[in-house]
């Protein structure tokens, strides 16, 4: 097997750094980890972060992303963001085939944000402090 891997971070790209940085922090209330001038990192989770980047030489390409951000207070991220604003697709909805309640949001520069719990038991839950997993 290979290595396995500590972090993960997705990087999004923007012509509005500062805008898109503030809709990062302020909307989704993501703490804001590292600031490299040309980009903005925020975490999601213990071990997970978005990076968001102004350079010249990438392209903002929204299309065919989408960007899952998973916890178990789906109804509670819908009303924050409905409340706060956001252009909300649609209320959050279970998929029954996938096991998956979920809602979509965009953000600034157009890229899907969905906000998701498993409700599949064989998803791999997250561990809690006490290293168990944490239940729905």
């Amino acid at each position: 097997m290979p290595p396995a891997f500590a972090q993960q971070v997705i990087f999004l790209y923007t012509r509005d750094l500062a805008g898109t940085a503030a809709w990062y922090a302020r909307t989704l209330g993501l703490p804001q980890v590292l600031d490299q001038g040309a980009c903005r990192i925020f975490r999601t989770s213990a071990t997970s972060f978005i990076g968001v980047c102004s350079r010249p030489d990438r392209v903002v390409e929204p299309r065919g992303v989408v960007v899952t951000l998973v916890s178990d207070d789906v109804d509670g991220w819908h009303a924050r963001l409905v409340a706060a604003g956001v252009a909300v697709a649609a209320p959050p909805r279970l998929d029954t085939e996938t096991g998956i309640y979920a809602f979509l949001v965009r953000d600034p520069n157009g890229y899907v944000i969905e906000i998701q719990e498993f409700r599949d038991p064989r998803w791999p839950r997250a561990a809690n402090a006490s290293g168990s997993p944490q239940s729905l």
